[in-house]
This record gives C-alpha cells, structure tokens and sequence, in this order.
C-alpha cells in the first residue's frame, strides 16, 4: 500500500534473506516511515542496514550427471561446467549429436536451463560467470515426458556443482572519495582496513580526491564516518561494480551454514529404476549407474599410474597376442569362436538335408547321441568387482596392481572348485592404440579389452554369441548392463554374490577336508594318482587270476 502511494519506495521481498528492502534518501526519511508504519498499521518496524546477497561462481571444468527414472519416466542429461569471464552471468549452449538426443529434447533443456536461478553449493546463493554446455542426453521412446528432462537438469546442474571448486563472490563498490587533504592518510587507512584497493590520489583545490574499489560489506556506514572526521566537508560517492571473489569467503560459509544435500528442492541427488520401482543414488554414485559414457578425462596422476601398473605387468610377463595364444591352446581358440566366424550347429534343417541325401530304401536310422554335459562359463566384470568388494576396494586407492593380481588369485582357486571356464575380463579402453589380448593366468582366461572398448561391451557381445548355447553366467553389479545380460540368454549375479559364493566354495572345502581327517582313516586310493590307481588295480587282478588258477589245479589233483 505504501508503495503504491510513493512508487520511489521501491520494496522488494527478499527471499534469500527474509526481508523486506527498500530504497530510501537518508535517516530523515527511515524516520518518516517508520512512525508512518506504526500509525497506520500498528507494527513497530526496525531498519538495518540490510544483509549483502551473495553469488557464487566455479573454478573448475566438471562434468554434471542428472538421471530421472522412477516407474514409467525416463530421462539423463549431462552437462559441462566451466567457469565464465567475470561479469558475463550464465551462459547456455548445446554441443550434443542429434544421433543421440533429438533437437527438440535439446531445445527443451536448455529451456530448463534458463529458466531457473540455479543456487550454489557454499551458501545457496545464485550462480552467476558459468557457462553449462549440453553434451549428452538420453530420452525414451515411449517412458519421456517433458518434466522428467526439467528434474534431470536440475540434478545435473547441482551434480555437477557438487564436485566443482566453487567459489563465493561478493557485490563491490566503485567509489570516489572527496575529503580535505589533511584527512588523507586516515582515509587511506581506513580503505586498507575495509579490504579495500585506492589509486594514487589526486589533488583539486583544497581536496584530495581517492577511487578505488571496495567490497560493499565492509564499506557499508562509512559515510557517516567520512562526514565526522571531516568535520562535514569530505563526500562518499559509491556505485555498484559488479562480483569480485569474496574477501573472508570461510567467514561468510560458516555463518551462513548451508547444507547443499539438506535443500531438497534442489537435490542432486538422481532416480534410477531397478525391479519395477524407482530408488535415489546419491551425487557421488551417480556416475556408476550412468546409462551414457561419460566424457570424464583421465588427470595426469591417473596416466601416470595406470603406466606405471602397465609397465610393471609388462615387465613380469610379456603380453602375447591372441594368435599366438590359440595356437598354444585350442581350447582357448572355442572360447573365442566368435571373432573367426559362428559355430555351426546342428538344426532340423540338417537332419531334413540328411535323409534326402539317402539312397531310397536305406535305413535312416542312426544312435541316439549321448546328451553331452552343457559347459558353464562365468564371465567377470574385473574392475566392478575390485570397487564393489571393500577389502579389494581399499587396497585399489594405494596399489590397483595389487588388487587386480589379489583378485586373480581368488578367481582360480574358485574354479578350481566350480571347474566353469571362468573369464576375468579389464577395462583397457584408455590405453593409446591398445589392442585386444587375452592371457592364462593358472587355470583362468584375463581379457584386456581393446581401445575404445569398455569391459560392459566385451561382455555383452560375448553372452550374446554364446548365451544361446552355453550356460553363461555374468559376475557384475552394474544395473544396465545385468538387465542386458539377462535379455541375452546369460544369468546375473552381483559383485556381494559372487563373494558370498566364493566364501560358501570356501567353507564346503574346509569341511570336506576336516570331514576326511575326523575320520581316522586313510584310503590308500585316496592319496594316488589315477595312474597309479590303474597300475595297482591291474596287479591285483592278475593276483587274483593266479589264486583261481591255483585253486583249479589242486581241485584237479584231488579228483585224481
């Protein structure tokens, strides 16, 4: 009401802060109001000098992944982070194939994208000097909606933020200072104290004249300072700059005490759909249950060591090339079948081609084949099992080397237990020109993929060549990839349940030998050979011919 009577009251309502601002000429005036308020609305108001609204920028390039996938919904979205040139404020651009997102999902992120003040992680404050850049995005054919690319923004921003160097800006005064030349070094002074930055001052009559900068938290009331130690004759004329990095930016975080994963409605958090119903991951799994490729780079120290682990293996066993390990192993070579062509398998359609080749009146009968034993293959998903086992995991953060060998050995004392032809495959996708080769450690095929090609898509092509005729079983806890293996014919079983298994294997055989030693006997077949079985079996029966030999001659001699 008041407003619409004096338009130059300007009140605004701030909601970050909780308050009603408003612009006003000088005490008289704050007084004038507020005797105005108390008399006609009966509220005693009280005017502070008011609070400073912050804004918040990033330092870093990141990569921010928002998923929302409850019942029915579907949608991701990545996006790029990178900070701005001072002052530009938010910036919005697309750099995303339409071979993987449509145009038109494209249009409508970054539609979300501006229409929202997107709040920092420090204080909550708004974001501004950032530019976001749509990168990769996923929709359903039949599941997406247009609000589910809203949320999935919306988490991929505050993601993203999540992970970033944030940095907390502060509003900045550009002021001119007038003040009577023998009050010069106290306003000198007193600029240093407030944070604040002054050129060298100028000289105009009687008045030294100072401009600078100075942040507007610490410059605050300081007119009325000027006015009393100039004895009214020094002047303070300040204009807003613009955001300048905060000057006690600890100071302003811990007071303010934001909470960014508490603030609900700007989660970022993401949705992901597992057996029918939706589950929320947090921020920091996020990229492990992505349905996109990421386009995470490694940083220098990850290049470093992933040589030096390369090095080391290479150091202690030469790698050899596929061919040369088929040539070695023909067994090998059928695991593998799928690279050289398929394997050719007996149909009706043969059977049908084989009794018209028949002469008329042969017999077409032929011996049931014995029913062979269906081979079991278990594939590993060797680097999500290594994060997905926490003793494994723990070990990886000081030697991945030492984790990938420790799983090894696990491995082949498993299926010396199970006897599947078990196949532990590596992620070498990041290696430079790699190719893919395959090496036997003990009684277990390891796989390093070749460049460009994750562990996820070496598994799947091969459950899918060999799914159908073989009982294939994949060791992985990664969600997208167990509902693919599952669609291929294979049979899924999770990181912890391939643990479990392997601790079960491990107690039947420490019970099967303290069985054997309770018992107080020892076979002497037991602790042989099968070779050995053989030859002692044969000269028991030969023994044996020669008592009923025996026994025949001296039944003769009696008869005599």
């Amino acid at each position: 009401m008041l407003e619409e009577e004096e338009p130059q009251l300007q009140l605004v309502w701030q909601e970050e802060t909780s308050e009603i601002h408003a612009r006003v000429m000088g005490e008289v005036q704050i007084e004038i109001l507020q005797s105005l308020i108390r008399e006609r609305f009966g509220v005693e108001a009280f005017f502070t000098s008011g609070s400073i609204i912050y804004k918040e920028t990033v330092e870093n390039t990141v990569e921010g992944i928002g998923h929302f996938e409850p019942l029915r919904h579907y949608a991701e979205v990545h996006l790029l982070i990178e900070p701005g040139e001072p002052g530009s404020g938010m910036v919005y651009e697309t750099n995303c194939s339409e071979d993987l997102l449509s145009k038109n999902w494209q249009r409508l992120i970054i539609t979300h994208l501006e229409e929202k003040k997107h709040k920092g992680v420090l204080t909550g404050s708004e974001l501004t000097d950032t530019k976001i850049t749509l990168i990769a995005g996923r929709a359903h054919i039949k599941h997406t909606e247009g609000g589910d690319f809203r949320q999935a923004t919306y988490r991929a921003v505050r993601q993203g933020l999540m992970q970033a160097k944030s940095r907390l800006l502060e509003p900045v005064y550009a002021y001119r200072l007038e003040i009577p030349s023998e009050c010069i070094g106290r306003a000198m002074t007193d600029i240093q104290q407030m944070c604040g930055t002054f050129l060298a001052p100028e000289q105009e009559g009687e008045l030294s004249i100072l401009s600078g900068t100075a942040p507007v938290s610490t410059m605050r009331g300081y007119q009325r300072e000027v006015v009393a130690y100039s004895r009214g004759h020094g002047r303070l004329f300040c204009t807003l700059k613009g955001y300048a990095p905060c000057h006690n930016e600890e100071e302003v975080v811990e007071r303010i005490g934001y909470l960014p994963e508490a603030d609900l409605s700007n989660t970022p958090d993401s949705v992901f759909c597992a057996h029918g119903a939706g589950f929320v991951v947090p921020w920091y799994e996020v990229p492990d249950y992505m349905h996109i490729e990421g386009m995470e780079q490694e940083s220098e120290e990850e290049k470093m060591l992933r040589a030096a682990n390369e090095a080391k293996r290479a150091k202690q066993e030469p790698v050899r090339s596929l061919e040369d390990y088929e040539a070695e192993n023909e067994e090998l070579k059928q695991i593998f079948e799928r690279t050289y062509g398929p394997v050719k398998v007996y149909r009706q359609d043969d059977e049908e081609q084989y009794q018209s080749s028949a002469p008329k009146g042969a017999s077409t009968y032929r011996p049931a084949k014995k029913k062979q034993q269906e081979e079991e293959y278990l594939l590993v998903d060797g680097y999500n099992i290594i994060f997905g086992w926490p003793e494994l995991n723990e070990l990886s953060k000081t030697d991945i080397a030492a984790a990938r060998l420790t799983l090894m050995d696990i491995l082949s004392n498993y299926q010396g237990y199970s006897k599947c032809k078990l196949i532990l495959v590596f992620d070498a996708y990041k290696v430079p020109g790699g190719t893919e080769h395959v090496e036997k450690y003990h009684n277990i095929y390891i796989v390093y993929t070749k460049e460009a090609e994750t562990a996820d898509q070496y598994i799947e092509k091969t459950v899918h060549a060999m799914g159908r005729k073989h009982r294939v079983t994949v060791a992985t806890s990664d969600g997208l990839e167990q509902v693919i293996i599952l669609g291929q014919g294979g049979v899924r079983m999770s990181a912890l349940g391939l643990k479990k298994q392997i601790e079960s294997a491990g107690h039947e055989i420490r019970e099967m030998c303290t069985t054997k030693s309770d018992s107080g006997k020892v076979y002497l077949f037991h602790e042989t050979s099968d070779d050995v079985k053989k030859k002692l079996d044969e000269i028991r029966l030969e023994k044996n011919d020669k008592k009923i030999d025996k026994k025949i001659d001296i039944g003769k001699q009696g008869e005599k």
